[in-house]
């Protein structure tokens, strides 16, 4: 079976100035932490039974299960998502909800590339598909769980939450409620547009409306409505023609 090409070309994020207009140094004024600010490693300290929780090591065994349909980056910004829902949600278990995010589609490396799309194309869809990603990714993810020496509980939960992800209409827990709303979520976000643009051919004043009709009234927690509508506030303000003026200026 032949693979077709999956990955998007999204624009790419500045990380580095191409100069600078303020003649002075302010380093030294930049904080070393800052509210929000997270890295994969250091992602709050994460404890159970007093053993670090190594999200880490579970990325580096998804990673390969994530190469299809932008599924790598996806599930890092979506656990970047999680984090944030899980700060305005204090009685969710992050030891759940953190691997449950970053582990959710390594099932799709089970279904065959040619047909991932097909899974989830508006107006379409092969339920089949999404069902068989979730029940692969549950048994996928306790392999990976198991593997780096994550909780026996917490692993049963997180299996349990993967399995059903997407097909199911309810929730199981709350953080079943941050899963389902980060993975949502991510949609609206720039990269989630750039890549919706990428999969069907569509501009990206399409793939917002699109986006924007399949995410804020089918998520589940208020912090979730609150980030994805100014998401989608955002991504309206890009395509003002007022917007592209400066940008032209």
């Amino acid at each position: 079976m032949s693979e077709i090409p999956l990955i998007a070309s999204y624009s790419a994020v500045k990380l580095h100035p191409r100069g600078r207009i303020f003649p002075h140094d302010v380093l030294d004024a930049v904080p070393r932490a800052a509210p929000g600010v997270i890295d994969l490693v250091g992602m709050a300290p994460l404890q159970r039974d007093g053993r670090p929780v190594d999200l880490a090591g579970m990325w580096e065994r998804a990673a390969p299960l994530l190469a299809t349909r932008d599924n790598d980056a996806h599930s890092l910004y979506a656990l970047g998502i999680a984090a944030a829902l899980s700060a305005e949600l204090p009685e969710a278990d992050p030891v759940v909800t953190l691997p449950a995010i970053l582990l959710h589609d390594i099932g799709w490396s089970r279904v065959p590339p040619d047909e991932v799309l097909s899974a989830i194309a508006p107006g379409g869809g092969r339920p089949d598909l999404v069902r068989l990603h979730e029940t692969e990714g549950a048994r996928l993810a306790r392999e990976i769980l198991r593997g780096v020496g994550h909780d026996v509980d917490a692993t049963d939960r997180i299996v349990e939450i993967i399995d059903g992800h997407d097909s199911r209409r309810y929730t199981l827990s709350i953080e079943d409620a941050i899963v389902k709303d980060a993975d949502k979520t991510w949609r609206v976000t720039p990269h989630g547009l750039d890549v919706v643009m990428e999969w069907f051919g569509l501009g990206r004043a399409e793939a917002l409306r699109l986006c924007a009709s399949r995410v804020v009234d089918q998520l589940f927690t208020d912090p979730a409505r609150a980030l994805a509508r100014g998401l989608i506030a955002m991504g309206s303000v890009t395509l003002w023609p007022q917007s592209a003026a400066l940008a032209d200026g």
